[in-house]
């Protein structure tokens, strides 16, 4: 439960740098040791919390002057990220990256909470069992389809 909590922690230090400026550039061992843990929570944090798919672009340099780098992605439109999103999920994606598209939908206010849990009903484990080893690649269609279908009003 303390990695859970540390993870949050970190997670919303990286966001309030993120909020004030466009771009946070960290080095993993000086995270670390400012919440005094392991540096592999930082990567798990990072690799888990600032995908692409919520929105995040992040790149890294390893070494000694070695960096990770994240910024979040501006788009100029609701069509750019529409695409955007839409190149992101290809043709097969899981619950977990389709649910985090969702998100990022809803934090940047583009659908409301109704359409959300909507989609998230639509593109649930449950709901796609039945389609077996092609699970992936339905929901990736299904979320591909309610993306478009976002353009119009």
């Amino acid at each position: 439960m303390q990695n859970q909590n540390m993870s949050d922690i970190i997670e919303a230090y990286i966001k309030k740098i993120l909020n004030a400026e466009e771009q946070v550039e960290i080095r993993r061992n000086e995270m670390a040791d400012r919440f005094n843990c392991v540096p592999s929570q930082i990567n798990y944090v990072i690799n888990t919390r600032f995908t692409q798919q919520q929105g995040y672009l992040v790149e890294s340099k390893r070494g000694g002057g070695g960096y990770i780098r994240i910024m979040k992605v501006k788009l100029l439109d609701q069509a750019e990220l529409l695409d955007k999103l839409i190149s992101i999920v290809g043709d097969s994606i899981t619950q977990k990256d389709a649910y985090a598209i969702i998100q990022n939908l809803y934090n940047r206010k583009i659908i409301t909470k109704r359409e959300g849990n909507l989609m998230l009903a639509v593109l649930n484990k449950s709901v796609l069992r039945y389609a077996g080893e092609n699970e992936k690649d339905m929901r990736a269609l299904l979320l591909k389809t309610l993306l478009n279908s976002l353009r119009f009003e």
